[in-house]
Formats: structure tokens, C-alpha cells, sequence
């Protein structure tokens, strides 16, 4: 049983690491079990599919991000400036780190099957959509925060602003990739506090 569970696992990440730094359609079968060390037989075992394994593996990565970088934030006694300056930092920092690792920044690689197969695959785009529709959920949660900090006018509508928020953020991340430079991220990072969160509210003339 340890060994057949440590099997699909082994599956899970080679398909999070090898779709990550290539693409969904350059990465096949075969390759994910030489990968992962797997007979192709028990990769059918556990996946009728290479889409139902990247189903599988985006929940994955979408989990690890939650609970590595977004809850610890978000859970934070932080205000919602410092949270957003923080996201910003550990992305710098995530990026650098992959970079270093795998010789080259990858981007986000939600963004990047979100962009490879939208137009391709129904159950990964609608599975990618509810992933992004739960991360503008994060952003809008700060959003009302910064509003009852004072620091975004009280007509600020917390739902649009959070998604251009996350699109702000793939694009960043879609730049470093473009680029392969990390600090795109914390360079140009500071548009999102220049953007929807520095600015004040402007007072009414009589």
C-alpha cells in the first residue's frame, strides 16, 4: 500500500515539475513515469488521463501556494498595505529561488496552462477559472480591509479591483518569465500599491 500510494504522489510532482518548466502539450506519459520512476501501467491506475492528472496536480499547486504563501499572509495581524508588500516579497522571493533552481524564472504556472490550453480544454479551463475565481476572493477580502483602513476611497468596488489585482499579478509574473528576470516582480510590483492602495480619497469640492 506505501509503495502504490508513493506511486501516484511521484506522479503528482513530476507532472507539477516538468508541466511547470515546459508546457502541458510537451510533456507526455511516457515521460512523466520515467520521471517519477513509474511503469506507465500504474500511471493509468491512478489517472484515466493526462488531463485528469493536471486536474489533480492543479488542485495540488494551487493547495501548496495557499497554505506556503497566501494564508500565512493573510492570516497575518498585518495591515492590508503590509500584507500586499509582503505577497510582493515572497513572490520576489519564489521567483529568484526558481530561477536558481531550474535555471530560468518559470512564472506562475497556473497562469501559464490557464494561457497554453483555455481555448483547448473545458475541464482545465473551468478548473483553472475556479482556482482564480478563490484567489480574487483573497484580494477582494483585502480590498475591504484597505477600505476600512482608510487607505482606498469607501466607493472602491472590492470585487472588480481584486480582479484587476490578480491580473496585475500574471502579468508580472508573465514579464519575468518573458524577461527571465525575478525582479520584475518587486520592481514593477509596486504599481499594485500605487494602483489600489496608496491612493487617497479625494475630497468633494463644495
Amino acid at each position: 500500500m506505501g509503495r502504490t500510494s508513493d506511486a501516484k504522489e511521484k506522479i503528482i510532482e513530476s507532472a507539477i515539475e516538468l508541466i511547470s518548466l515546459r508546457s502541458y502539450n510537451a510533456v507526455g506519459v511516457q515521460e512523466l513515469c520515467e520521471h517519477s520512476g513509474v511503469k506507465k501501467g500504474s500511471f493509468y491506475h491512478f489517472f484515466p488521463s493526462k488531463r485528469d492528472l493536471t486536474v489533480i496536480a492543479l488542485d495540488r499547486m494551487w493547495a501548496n501556494f495557499k497554505t506556503g504563501m497566501l494564508d500565512p499572509i493573510y492570516n497575518s495581524e498585518s495591515t492590508a498595505r503590509e500584507k500586499f508588500q509582503t505577497l510582493l516579497e515572497k513572490s520576489h522571493e519564489y521567483q529568484s529561488a526558481d530561477k536558481d533552481y531550474k535555471g530560468c524564472v518559470t512564472g506562475c504556472s497556473i497562469g501559464n496552462l490557464a494561457l497554453e490550453l483555455s481555448t483547448q480544454d473545458e475541464v482545465i479551463r473551468l478548473k483553472i477559472q475556479e482556482i482564480f475565481k478563490e484567489w480574487t476572493g483573497y484580494f477582494e477580502n483585502l480590498i475591504i480591509d484597505s477600505i476600512n483602513e482608510g487607505d482606498l476611497p469607501v466607493e472602491t468596488d472590492p470585487h472588480s479591483t481584486a480582479q484587476a489585482i490578480l491580473a496585475y499579478i500574471e502579468g508580472l509574473s508573465l514579464l519575468g518569465k518573458t524577461y527571465n528576470d525575478p525582479s520584475v516582480t518587486s520592481r514593477l510590483g509596486e504599481g499594485i500599491m500605487q494602483l489600489c492602495i496608496t491612493r487617497k480619497k479625494v475630497k468633494k469640492t463644495a
